[in-house]
């Protein structure tokens, strides 16, 4: 059963036809947003870490009539069930909850799907076990993980070390768990939004930003959820994955999507990227080789042995091969956005998301 959102005092209401319901199976609970027609397109919204369905909120409205719309809370984020994420399986949990929703509302088209940042391993999980009508990535985790890579995809060290749980800064868990939402705290929720998701000169209408700030602070914290386990390891910088958590599914011991290219037959692709993001980018401030470099992690053993990881190029490289198996490729770079284009040029990549469903 889908019902309409409630609009408490102290939250920002849905847009109008955006509708909110649950759908539960064994211990997982998972809550969706939904708009369009039973008999729409289906079209799936897969938001990234450290947020929830509402990010897309805004989108979901303008792709019309023709498209039955859904946009999940993947589990231990907004208000699904901090059920424990297994990293071993890279993000295959989330192609799972994807999965259980669709089944939840008698979906039995092939969806269009789009991911963002870790939707988009997500939906390459699915898309290697379930038949997709097309692929969206927007700004994609890499296709060889998160960190310690070099540009073919090898690890750096075969312990993976410098990628997974123990890669977060404490002051992001440690605000997250305080609900900090000041602007002065540079590990706060908005700090990290107003930084890390949209262009610096990019600032969404304060209520819309107040509410998303508050969904990133339903994370669920902890080694199960974000960010995960660690173990130690004697190659720099001295951790290395452990097998729970987000960050630990995003690690390139277990995170690899290079498996689309064996997908037979190949569902279009639309890959759309922020020129200025810093998640995900080559030679991110985030990831250890970029930070080893810099000297802000000591010890750094040079880039012969740990470069800085080159995401983007590392996606173009994939998606070539991809196109020339046989497979249809539009990509489209936003010159001015960060990490979210649809956030920080909503236009702009409503229009060309819209255009790629259609064609």
């Amino acid at each position: 059963m889908t019902t309409a959102g409630p609009a408490g005092a102290d939250r920002l209401p849905l847009p109008p036809g955006v509708r909110e319901g649950t759908a539960e199976l064994d211990r997982t609970r998972l809550h969706y947003l939904e708009t369009g027609p039973a008999d729409g397109e289906p079209v799936v919204l897969v938001h990234g870490n450290l947020s929830t369905s509402r990010f897309w909120e805004h989108v979901m409205p303008r792709l019309g009539e023709r498209y039955r719309v859904i946009a999940p809370d993947m589990r231990g984020f907004g208000d699904s069930s901090p059920v424990p994420l297994d990293a071993t399986g890279g993000l295959r949990d989330w192609a799972t909850d994807i999965r259980t929703v669709l089944e939840h509302l008698d979906v039995t088209r092939a969806p269009h799907l789009a991911g963002w940042s870790t939707g988009g391993a997500a939906i390459s999980a699915y898309a290697m076990a379930h038949p997709v009508a097309s692929l969206t990535y927007v700004d994609p985790v890499s296709p060889y993980g998160y960190g310690g890579t070099h540009p073919d995809g090898r690890p750096c060290f075969d312990d993976f070390a410098g990628s997974g749980g123990g890669g977060i800064n404490p002051g992001v868990v440690e605000a997250i768990e305080a609900g900090d939402t000041s602007a002065e705290n540079p590990f706060s929720a908005r700090s990290l939004f107003r930084t890390f998701y949209v262009a610096p000169t990019f600032r969404e209408q304060p209520e819309r930003e107040d509410m998303l700030v508050a969904e990133i602070l339903k994370t669920s914290t902890g080694p199960d959820n974000y960010p995960g386990d660690s173990t130690t390891s004697p190659n720099w910088p001295g951790f290395a994955p452990g097998d729970r958590g987000i960050l630990n599914a995003l690690s390139p011991k277990y995170c690899n999507w290079t498996g689309i290219l064996d997908l037979d037959p190949k569902p279009p692709i639309l890959w759309t990227h922020g020129a200025a993001d810093l998640v995900i980018a080559d030679g991110s401030p985030l990831e250890a080789g970029v930070l080893g470099a810099a000297g802000q992690i000591p010890g750094w053993p040079g880039a012969a042995v740990y470069p800085q990881q080159p995401m983007v190029s590392q996606i173009r490289q994939v998606l070539g091969r991809y196109a020339a198996a046989g497979g249809t490729v539009r990509s489209e770079m936003f010159p001015e956005s960060g990490h979210a284009p649809f956030l920080d040029s909503a236009d702009k990549w409503v229009g060309i998301f819209t255009e790629f469903l259609g064609s």
